[in-house]
């Protein structure tokens, strides 16, 4: 843990307060941080792979919708003014020939001229509409990175890139699961919709005690497992395709972004 103090009220930041946080080496899951701007999933890789990381988005666009895209070797955009893609997520993954190598809290010494970042959107970013709506997160309240599984279900592959749908889960009492799927069918920019209720068995996923990514979490009674698409999908396809070099966020440590979650709500 991080010797930086960790404020009292992490949603009450402003995204540039968090990231200066996460700059400094606080490195903690973001759920919950900076109410009501919406966070994202980092996937960096060399420019003679980006068009295929592109393509691979646009045609799996549920787990991978793409907000921002920063040229190759550019360190900061629109969607962090001022900030460093380098510094201003918690904790990253380094990726060597798809095997994971490193979790820093800055990838400054990995850094090349040619690297290009895609930013994705996060299932975090609907989170604060579905708290508001009183849909409790059980991630939020047992003090827990959310659960993500890898599927059976393949994604569309693109040139060099190919892997399975990733997927969060988050238990939903039963009676709050329609609107859960309402609401969150209003940030399509950041999945959107789930894409399965109940069983996860259908989707391949045998035991939920054991996730791929993140924390197991314990399902209050009465609630069931609701799956969204994830933005760990390309790190999936990365440890599948296995290129030489990609980086990206430590699954639940996200890039908070200036971009309001409003921005990405359609009516």
């Amino acid at each position: 843990m991080s010797a930086v103090d960790l404020p009292d009220d992490p949603g009450a930041l402003t995204p540039s307060e968090a990231r200066s946080l996460f700059a400094r080496g606080v490195a903690v899951p973001t759920s919950g941080w900076a109410r009501g701007y919406a966070q994202a999933n980092l996937i960096i890789v060399p420019r003679d792979i980006a068009f295929d990381v592109l393509l691979f988005a646009q045609r799996n666009p549920k787990p991978c919708p793409i907000l921002g895209v920063l040229d190759a070797g550019q360190t900061s955009g629109p969607l962090l003014t001022g900030g460093d893609i380098r510094t201003d997520a918690p904790r990253y993954v380094v990726y060597s020939d798809g095997k994971k190598t490193a979790e820093p809290t800055e990838i400054t010494d990995y850094w090349r001229d040619d690297l290009v970042t895609f930013i994705v959107g996060c299932s975090f970013t609907f989170e604060t509409a579905l708290v508001d709506t009183g849909i409790r997160m059980a991630h939020i309240d047992q003090g827990v990175n959310v659960p993500m599984y890898s599927t059976a279900r393949r994604c569309a592959p693109a040139g060099q890139i190919a892997g399975p749908l990733v997927v969060s889960m988050r238990p939903i009492p039963a009676a709050q699961v329609a609107d859960a799927v309402r609401i969150t069918s209003r940030y399509p920019a950041v999945h959107g919709a789930p894409v399965h209720v109940g069983n996860p068995r259908d989707l391949g996923i045998a035991d939920l005690s054991r996730p791929d990514f993140g924390d197991p979490v314990r399902i209050p009674d009465g609630s069931i497992p609701v799956f969204w698409a994830c933005g760990v999908t390309p790190q999936a396809a990365v440890m599948e395709s296995r290129p030489p070099l990609a980086i990206s966020h430590a699954p639940g440590h996200m890039l908070i972004t200036d971009a309001r979650d409003a921005d990405y709500q359609v009516p």
